[in-house]
């Protein structure tokens, strides 16, 4: 890929510009608004000028409600070989492409699996995507050319390229992330309310849990809007896991033993059900999940006391496969939980206590 023409200066579309740039490719950049694209540029993603010919690739990195739309005009205007699509809903954006009568021998629906709450160019980093899927949804109808293009794309983004069906890709993106936002904005909505003495309260799992409740309310809506269905089947799950839980809840205050002992059951198995499901998640580098050691230690808020931890680690010989910190509330001080190998957590103990740190078992 010599060059190449990114339409959409926001996290997605920078970040892979970033990405490209830094790989030898000539970038252009355009958006709806042009002090997003200047903004990139000036971040050195390449340049906010139209490019002077057709480029190899055109990237559209718009919101799913416009992608079609600008992938028909930059189709019909001929500015590239091939096209692509980051949005995060597949199926949605190539039925209105058909729905256009465009040729759809040149594009290909891809969409990285990688982001941040935060939005813009400002939040766009070139390692965004290293080493995380980036899904490409091509049809038979497909010109192997675009296709190249875009594992093209993948590679020089450090990603790793999944093909998929792009129904499949839907269904698969509602499991695994369109549902996981709204429960977390859900259970992040209850705090709204709440008393802030028991605002202070919250500790890492709430933070865990609430995390991407962050994000942009508005990119959500259009996310959501293109990909209903899939979500609502996955949280008819949910809801039937939910309705049921409460109901053992309310059996754990009943009398009769035999309900409670019922209720229990039942939660129990919700429980041991999500034990299961986690194990399935992938680990590092998308390798099966490993078992960890945690050794816990006690810091304190200043500068380079994280730096210190780890150098000391690596005089130890061990890799820190991990790391957590919980904040001490009202005061400077927090817990650093830092997950290695069950083999390396004795020595990885014995070494920083040797150097004066405070172990927490």
């Amino acid at each position: 890929m010599r060059n190449a023409l990114v339409i959409g200066a926001g996290l997605i579309g920078t970040s892979a510009a970033l990405a490209l740039a830094g790989r030898g490719v000539s970038v252009h950049l355009a958006d709806h608004d042009p002090d997003r694209a200047r903004t990139a540029a000036a971040l050195g993603a390449g340049s906010d000028e139209p490019p002077p010919g057709r480029v190899d690739l055109a990237l559209v990195a718009v919101p799913p409600a416009h992608t079609a739309t600008v992938l028909a005009e930059a189709m019909r205007a001929g500015v590239a070989l091939g096209y692509a699509d980051v949005a995060g809903v597949k199926g949605g954006p190539r039925r209105e492409l058909e729905d256009l009568g465009i040729d759809l021998s040149t594009y290909i629906g891809t969409h990285p699996m990688a982001g941040k709450e935060s939005s813009g160019p400002l939040a766009a980093n070139a390692d965004l995507f290293e080493g995380r899927p980036w899904v490409l949804t091509p049809t038979p109808e497909t010109d192997t050319e675009v296709l190249n293009l875009a594992l093209e794309l993948v590679a020089l983004c450090g990603a790793v390229p999944v093909v998929m069906d792009a129904a499949a890709h839907d269904r698969a993106v509602a499991l695994v992330s369109h549902t996981p936002q709204l429960v977390s904005s859900m259970v992040a909505a209850r705090l709204e309310s709440a008393d802030q003495t028991v605002v202070r309260l919250c500790g890492q799992g709430i933070r865990d849990v609430t995390r991407i409740a962050a994000s942009d309310p508005r990119m959500w809506i259009e996310i959501l809007s293109a990909n209903p269905g899939p979500v609502a089947d996955v949280l008819d799950g949910v809801a039937a896991d939910l309705g049921e839980t409460v109901e053992s809840l309310r059996a754990l205050q009943s009398a009769d033993e035999a309900k409670r002992r019922g209720g229990a059951a039942r939660i129990a198995d919700v429980l041991r059900r999500g034990n299961v499901g986690r194990q399935r998640v992938p680990g590092k580098h998308g390798e099966a999940p490993a078992v960890y050691e945690t050794v816990g230690v006690l810091i304190s808020d200043q500068p380079g006391e994280l730096a210190r931890i780890f150098a000391d680690a690596g005089r130890a010989g061990v890799n820190i496969e991990d790391v957590r910190i919980d904040h001490a509330t009202g005061q400077q001080a927090g817990l650093v939980q830092l997950m290695v190998g069950p083999q390396a957590a004795p020595a990885l103990s014995a070494t920083l206590s040797e150097r004066g740190w405070s172990i927490r078992h």
